[in-house]
C-alpha cells in the first residue's frame, strides 16, 4: 500500500483584499520553511528510502538509484499537472 503526503496552499478568489493576505502568508510561511526545512525533508527520505529497501540492497548506489527515480517521478508528475490545472508557472 503506498501513502501520499501532499502540502499545498493555493490564493483564494475573491476580493484583492484576500489575495493581499494569502499571499503575505505564503511569504511568511516560505521564511519559515526556508532552505533548511527542505534539506531536513530530503535527509529523511534518504533515511526512509534506505530503510525501505531490502537488506541486500541497502547501499549508497541503491538508495541514490531509488531517490532519484522516485523525485523524478514527482517531479514528471508536478509538471502535468501544473500543465493539466494551469498552476506552478
Amino acid at each position: 500500500m503506498a501513502y501520499s503526503n501532499v502540502h499545498s496552499m493555493t490564493l483564494p478568489s475573491g476580493d484583492d483584499e484576500n489575495r493581499k493576505e494569502a499571499a503575505e502568508a505564503m511569504d511568511q510561511m516560505r521564511n519559515m520553511f526556508g532552505p533548511g526545512h527542505v534539506d531536513q525533508a530530503v535527509r529523511s527520505a534518504i533515511q526512509a528510502c534506505w530503510m525501505a529497501l531490502p537488506k541486500e540492497r541497502r547501499n549508497a548506489d541503491e538508495v541514490e538509484k531509488e531517490v532519484r527515480r522516485i523525485v523524478d517521478r514527482a517531479l514528471t508528475n508536478y509538471r502535468e499537472d501544473a500543465a493539466a490545472f494551469g498552476r506552478g508557472d
